[in-house]
């Protein structure tokens, strides 16, 4: 056994292309390192071209992204937004900082998804907008999330952290809601250590967005010439990155079809290589629908009870094998109780899987030594049946 403070696999390892230092050192010496400069503007198109989108504002982080979609919804106190449960509470807290009530809905049994079976009777003349979560990568049933919208005239965000390079029958992750965040996190498949971006589909938000995201300025029309001066507009803060992030970005994105093969090659290897140990004790693997792809952002396992995945966390640990658990239930989360509510089906699935799911480690630098050592470990542990 490797002692656990030796690890052999850790959870996740930022991965680096090799490019990212020669433009960052470009970005220190070619100009100025403020937001929005040629980094940004490379970066922007990349993840525009990727995504199918109209436009891409970059951000400090997805947190961000997430603040000013509640600033373009022109929240009031009291109006709704609905999300999951099972997400991380940067998808509530741009709400509720607005003064809005996050309205937690329970997630399905089989993707983990914001169930759209439950999303009509959530809905209330103060809601505003549908927020979904592509967990794992996985989409969300996007056509009945945009049916229930248009019906009773609602804004869909999809929260993309998990799925840039996802598809939903043949269209991209990002591209269907009328916006959409993206989180660069160092956790993510494409990481600048920290940062975001806010993708738009729908053209009403754009000009607004720009001018929110510049301090509430019409800064950038004015470095376009459009105006003579800029001034204060709107409301808005600062949620710009500098230029030296844009430039490590710009490395991921254009290695991003690199960077994929490489996750994806450690996701297949679990889902292949796990699933007899996964029949025969109980344990679930993953669920993707047939009518879409996922982009390798994480594997997750779902254990049959806590205790098996406290058992299974420390034995992975003492084969120095660092997994972890995910998201706690918002709905019953301090915060949650003080300002949300739960829709009117509850979140018993949300409750039970948030005790059950386990992570093993996936980033794009793992070779098959360490995919094998993470499996062994997991096919030498005997779940509580």
């Amino acid at each position: 056994m490797t002692p656990t403070n030796q690890l052999a696999v850790p959870f996740n390892k930022g991965y680096l292309t090799g490019d990212e230092t020669g433009y960052m050192q470009q970005a220190m010496t070619s100009g100025p390192m403020t937001g929005d400069g040629p980094f940004t503007k490379r970066a922007s198109a990349l993840l525009t071209e990727i995504i199918a989108a109209r436009h891409t504002l970059l951000t400090t982080s997805c947190t961000h992204a997430l603040d000013m979609t509640a600033l373009l919804l022109d929240l009031e106190p009291g109006d709704e937004v609905i999300l999951p449960s099972f997400t991380f509470c940067s998808t509530a807290n741009a709400y509720a900082l607005r003064g809005a009530v996050p309205v937690f809905v329970d997630c399905r049994p089989d993707t983990l998804n914001l169930d759209e079976r439950q999303v009509e009777a959530a809905v209330t003349g103060r809601t505003k907008a549908i927020v979904v979560v592509h967990y794992a990568g996985v989409a969300v049933e996007m056509d009945e999330i945009n049916a229930i919208a248009a019906k009773h005239g609602l804004v869909v965000i999809e929260d993309n952290a998990h799925g840039l390079g996802g598809t939903y029958r043949g269209r991209n992750l990002g591209s269907i809601g009328s916006m959409a965040t993206q989180s660069f996190h160092e956790t993510k498949n494409v990481q600048c250590g920290e940062g975001g971006a806010l993708i738009f589909n729908d053209e009403r938000f754009y000009e607004r967005a720009e001018i929110i995201r510049e301090k509430g300025t019409n800064r950038g029309q004015f470095f376009r010439g459009m105006v003579d001066k800029y001034r204060w507009i709107d409301i808005g803060s600062s949620y710009l990155p500098s230029d030296l992030l844009a430039a490590f970005l710009t490395a991921q994105l254009e290695h991003f079809g690199d960077i994929q093969r490489r996750r994806m090659h450690v996701w297949d290897s679990y889902h292949q290589r796990l699933a007899a140990w996964a029949g025969e004790h109980g344990v679930t693997q993953p669920t993707v629908p047939a009518d879409r792809e996922h982009p390798a952002h994480l594997y997750y396992l779902l254990l049959p009870d806590l205790d098996s995945r406290t058992g299974m966390l420390k034995h992975l640990l003492g084969h120095g094998v660092l997994g972890t658990f995910h998201y706690q239930p918002l709905h019953v989360a301090p915060a949650g109780e003080r300002f949300g509510r739960v829709g009117p089906e509850g979140c018993p699935v949300t409750e039970d899987v948030a005790d059950r799911l386990l992570r093993l480690p996936l980033y794009a630098g793992m070779d098959d030594a360490d995919i094998d050592t993470v499996i062994t470990a997991v096919e030498s542990y005997r779940p509580r049946g």
